[in-house]
């Protein structure tokens, strides 16, 4: 029997307190990603812009600066409490033009052509019916509107997600990755969202990727740590081991998080496509 596995509302609340945790760390690595979006999504002051999936504030903060007083930014997100942080730096930064709000993307409901732009920073690839994110998306944006997605590359480019499945093979067979499940490589080629942005009447204009680290550690232990506070899948299993596998299987990471030291950090990240589309 395969178990169920909880609804993404559920596993994004009760990891809010953990994400927040390592939320000025992952927004300082990933700032150019976020910055690269905005610059294709091709903000204007005055413009009104739609940020789904959210999170703590990734890129809707930023967007929110670059339209400044006169435009608008709408963040959404399944859970409250990363919202919750997203308001508080929002008012550590004294900014006035933003709103967020909890909202299914696959359900959102926002007046239709009511915005200029719209952005989703790593989160459609996770979702049940991304061609229903899709569409409300194509509805909420004006004529010749511009969407920005972020989708991570395949399995062997991401390293934060390879890395801990790689060494824990070795101690127990895990599932094989299913392509069109909802999960990290499901979009990894950008063909892969074509097809789905076509239906929802958008027109893909433009790809490009880039290499961006995610987390940084001193060593080998910090990433552990990262890992299993975060709580995934793969920390699932590896509190499921013997206390003895357990040691092997952080030492195993510990040696493997070697081949990513830069400058006296160990950096893990991935390739990740930057996906634009138009209405």
């Amino acid at each position: 029997m395969t178990p169920q596995r909880p609804p993404p509302q559920t596993w994004w609340a009760e990891r809010a307190a953990v994400i927040r945790r390592y939320d000025e760390m992952e927004s300082r690595l990933t700032a150019s990603v976020s910055e690269r979006m905005l610059d294709l999504a091709c903000l204007r002051p005055g413009m009104r812009v739609l940020d789904v999936a959210s999170g703590m504030g990734e890129p809707s903060l930023r967007a929110s600066q670059r339209v400044g007083p006169s435009g608008f930014v709408l963040g959404t997100d399944l859970s409250e409490g990363m919202l919750e942080a997203a308001r508080e730096r929002a008012r550590a930064q004294a900014l006035s033009n933003i709103e967020f709000r909890v909202a299914d993307a696959e359900t959102l409901e926002v007046p239709e052509q009511s915005f200029d732009a719209a952005t989703v920073r790593w989160a459609l690839m996770y979702m049940r019916r991304p061609e229903l994110a899709l569409e409300r998306l194509w509805r909420a944006l004006r004529p010749s509107g511009l969407l920005v997605c972020a989708c991570w590359a395949g399995p062997g480019q991401v390293e934060y997600w390879s890395l801990p499945r790689k060494t824990l093979a070795r101690f127990r067979e895990l599932p094989p990755v299913e392509p069109e499940a909802p999960g990290v490589s499901r979009f990894s080629d950008p063909e892969r969202l074509r097809p789905l942005l076509t239906r929802s009447g958008f027109s893909m204009e433009h790809a490009e990727s880039m290499h961006v680290p995610v987390m940084e550690a001193e060593d080998g232990e910090g990433v552990v740590r990262w890992i299993r506070e975060l709580g995934g899948p793969v920390a699932k299993i590896v509190e499921e081991l013997p206390p003895e596998e357990q040691r092997a299987w952080e030492e195993d990471v510990a040696r493997e998080c070697e081949h990513h030291r830069t400058g006296g950090k160990v950096l893990l990240g991935g390739v990740t496509w930057l996906v634009v589309a138009r209405k």
